[in-house]
């Protein structure tokens, strides 16, 4: 990596709006000064970008190789909740996390999760408590309290969530919110906690309402979570109170681009782009305080160098004076990586996955494309032999979550829209506790691709009769020891298979990892059974 010690071009300065030709010059990883000149330049020296929420376990990735992919897209920065690995491995988890990111160049800046297990209505491998929080709130490099996913908790003032967000407002630290779907006096009360960001907005119509009550929004652009287009509205007016995120991205979309795509379509849709670039670089670093340079004398040396303002083609990336990456290329060395996990299920057989008909009909849970929120269809049940089974020609498939922490019997579940006809995909990547969840067309299917999982402690799998892939996940099950262009690659196929096999929606198996987030309306299914998100309780499978 090379030291920069001066550069010359077009400076984009957000935030006074401005764009004037000058040299920058810069000293110990510092801007020293900033000389202006009447010189003509072709490129543009900017702020680097930020990923204002991202788990970076979803991607695949140890922090390290996402710093190797990010920073060639001109990301210099993310504000990242380890909350994934923390419900798998408590603060081991968040520890190593931040051990893994040393050397990455790329300005991690972990949160401590607010809620390990997100809900006491499924087996997590962890729990951290508020003593742990005030333990993690106390370093310097825990920069917020993660999402507080237990809405609930804070409208009913819950003792131990209310602890949790005392223990950040005690440090002076941001809290991030989780709550979607909530309007009115409720998003009031739980913004008057001290709740300041939240990502799950999927309505414009619940953004503003958000905003109305001092909330900061964050368009959120992922793999499976798309709510960029009905969002976007809001950069108009709204630009000082925006952020751009991916939340979850997977490796392949990784190696195709990162925030540099929500500028790029921001861009597009006509908006001002000093007001993009705002929410694109400057909002999170004010909003979390964090140590990431602006283009201003004294910065950190932090920026990128990109072709123009309308492509922002990333033709260098800069952090601390090091040149980090260059026309595609990061110059971050490769290194081995220690695996760490908790994992202790059994193998399984096709008759655990029986399902003995009570009625005719049945709560399915709709999934629904781009989407984290989920519908209740009532549907009339296919039944072989007394057995409920999948219905392939109607797209009511069967779903299960089996516990990776302990041996138990397996939940059952029925789920539209994935669109299988044949075969099973399954995965330990399961939000938020990470049991094995998988979906098929039939018991010997889903038992098989269960199984490839059992045998591989944690990863991502397909299965049909003899055609059977797995993509291991050593690293609690959730992340690989691997690159990104080789994991991407391996997911390209995987997801791949189950499209070939059917699957209709755009990030398969991406989708099927929400489908046991239970924070998230409607319906979902635990390894302790279905859930109404809603009413916030268990249902019955059966009508």
């Amino acid at each position: 990596m090379q030291n920069i010690k001066s550069i010359s071009g077009n400076i984009v300065d957000v935030l006074n709006s401005r764009i004037y030709q000058g040299t920058l010059h810069i000293s110990n990883g510092i801007i020293e000064s900033i000389e202006e000149n009447d010189e003509s330049y072709s490129s543009f020296i900017m702020p680097g970008f930020v990923d204002a929420h991202i788990h970076i376990e979803s991607s695949m990735l140890t922090p390290y190789e996402f710093a190797r992919v990010a920073l060639r897209h001109g990301t210099v920065a993310t504000v990242s909740d380890p909350h994934e690995i923390a419900n798998v491995l408590g603060l081991r988890g968040v520890y190593y996390m931040i051990e893994n990111a040393k050397g990455a160049m790329l300005k991690f800046n972990f949160g401590a999760p607010s809620c390990v297990p997100a809900t006491i209505f499924e087996t997590a491998g962890a729990t951290l408590t508020a003593n742990e929080i005030d333990e993690l709130m106390q370093r310097d490099d825990i920069r917020y309290l993660s999402e507080m996913m237990n809405y609930p908790g804070v409208l009913y003032d819950d003792p131990m969530v209310m602890e949790k967000i005392a223990v950040a407002i005690k440090y002076n630290k941001p809290v991030d919110g989780h709550a979607p779907g909530l309007r009115g006096e409720q998003a009031e009360k739980y913004i008057a906690a001290g709740i300041s960001t939240d990502h799950e907005c999927f309505t414009l119509e619940e953004a503003l309402d958000k905003l109305k009550h001092g909330m900061k929004i964050l368009i959120r652009e992922g793999s499976a979570a798309r709510n960029f287009d009905a969002l976007a509205p809001l950069l108009k007016e709204h630009h000082e109170q925006c952020m751009f995120c991916c939340d979850d991205k997977h490796p392949d979309e990784l190696l195709l681009g990162h925030i540099d795509q929500h500028v790029k379509r921001a861009i597009g849709l006509g908006n001002d782009v000093m007001n993009v670039l705002q929410v694109a670089c400057v909002n999170p670093v004010k909003h979390y305080k964090l140590n990431v340079g602006l283009l201003q004398k004294n910065d950190p040396a932090d920026f990128i160098v990109v072709n123009n303002l309308k492509d922002f083609e990333v033709q260098q990336t800069i952090i601390n004076g090091m040149l980090v990456a260059e026309k595609g290329k990061c110059f971050l060395p490769k290194r081995k990586h220690k695996i760490i996990n908790h994992f202790k299920a059994t193998a399984i057989v096709p008759d655990d996955f029986e399902v003995k008909a009570k009625s005719d009909f049945i709560n399915c849970i709709v999934a629904h494309d781009g989407q984290l929120v989920t519908s209740n269809e009532k549907v009339k049940c296919k039944i072989e032999n007394g057995f409920a089974v999948a219905d392939i020609e109607n797209d009511v498939l069967k779903m299960v979550v089996v516990n990776r922490y302990t041996k138990a019997k397996p939940a059952i579940a029925f789920i539209k829209n994935f669109g299988l006809k044949k075969g099973a995909i399954a995965s330990s990547v399961a939000h938020d506790s990470h049991n094995i969840i998988a979906v098929g067309t039939n018991d010997l299917d889903l038992c098989n691709a269960v199984n490839l999982l059992i045998e591989n402690t944690g990863g991502l799998s397909a299965a049909c009769i003899h055609d059977q892939l797995v993509i291991p996940l050593p690293v609690a099950g959730l992340m690989s020891d691997l690159d990104c262009e080789t994991i991407g690659n391996l997911y390209s196929l995987l997801a791949g298979k189950a499209k070939e096999w059917g699957s209709t929606l755009r990030a398969p198996y991406m989708s099927l990892s929400f489908m046991a987030l239970l924070v998230i309306p409607q319906l979902k299914l635990s390894d302790k059974g279905l859930f109404d998100g809603g009413e916030f309780k268990f249902t019955e499978l059966f009508v």
